[in-house]
């Protein structure tokens, strides 16, 4: 072998090494927010990462559960005065998925008497208004829980045939994908929903958690909730 074919091929191997060593970057890096309400104090809670507060907004109480603590949310009641609660975050920009991949849920205990029209669980941003949104909620008087993704012109949501308002704690999990969008109840898949690849979710709203806002027929949820999350890939 000439020496000039040998200095070839070792600038050939070595590039090929740098470029195992440093694959190109792809997109935005990955992005992760967890709240389990187990470091909350008076007004706000961190998140795991103690990076991101959610404000306390209302009636809002704390259980123990395990050893660490819940977000207790006021009892389901239908009077323009009763008592709301939400979290709410500030304005992070991070927070919006754009069209990536991304999954979401929440820890919720609910009983029959906690059910009603609406029960917002997680949610950022409004299914109508042209502000796109990612919601997870439990509908209705029987309890089933549902994941939303909603463009600027049409709403897409899967419901999860099983109840969850049954006193017991029950592990909710939302996923979107660039074809779908899927639920998990307990770690078992419930349903999915085709989703085109091309919708964007990205608005000024903060992420809430147990309600849209603290007005009258604000989507409240009642009960225990825990280990609130959103995965951005």
């Amino acid at each position: 072998m000439s020496p000039k074919l040998h200095v070839a091929l070792l600038a050939l191997v070595s590039i090929g090494l740098a470029g195992l060593a440093r694959p190109a970057h792809s997109g935005p890096p990955s992005f992760s927010v967890r709240y389990t309400f187990d470091g909350w104090y008076s007004g706000s809670v961190l998140d795991t990462a103690g990076r991101y507060p959610i404000y306390v907004r209302g009636a809002m109480a704390f259980a123990p559960r395990d050893g660490g603590w819940a977000a207790r949310y006021p009892a389901r009641c239908d009077n323009p005065e009763c008592p709301r609660a939400i979290l709410e975050s500030g304005p992070v920009e991070q927070f919006n998925p754009g069209t990536r991949s991304m999954r979401y849920g929440a820890s919720v205990l609910m009983t029959a008497a906690d059910t009603g029209d609406g029960a917002n669980v997680v949610q950022k941003g409004y299914s109508t208004g042209g502000v796109t949104q990612l919601k997870l909620q439990v509908d209705g008087a029987a309890g089933q829980p549902s994941c939303v993704v909603a463009s600027k012109t049409k709403i897409y949501r899967v419901i999860a045939p099983v109840t969850v308002a049954d006193g017991r704690w029950h592990a909710l999990a939302c996923a979107r994908t660039s074809t779908n969008l899927s639920i998990s109840v307990d770690g078992a898949p419930r349903g999915r929903v085709p989703v085109p690849a091309d919708v964007s979710i990205v608005n000024s709203e903060p992420l809430r958690i147990g309600g849209k806002n603290l007005s009258p027929n604000n989507d409240q949820y009642a009960g225990l909730l825990d280990d609130v999350f959103l995965v951005i890939d």
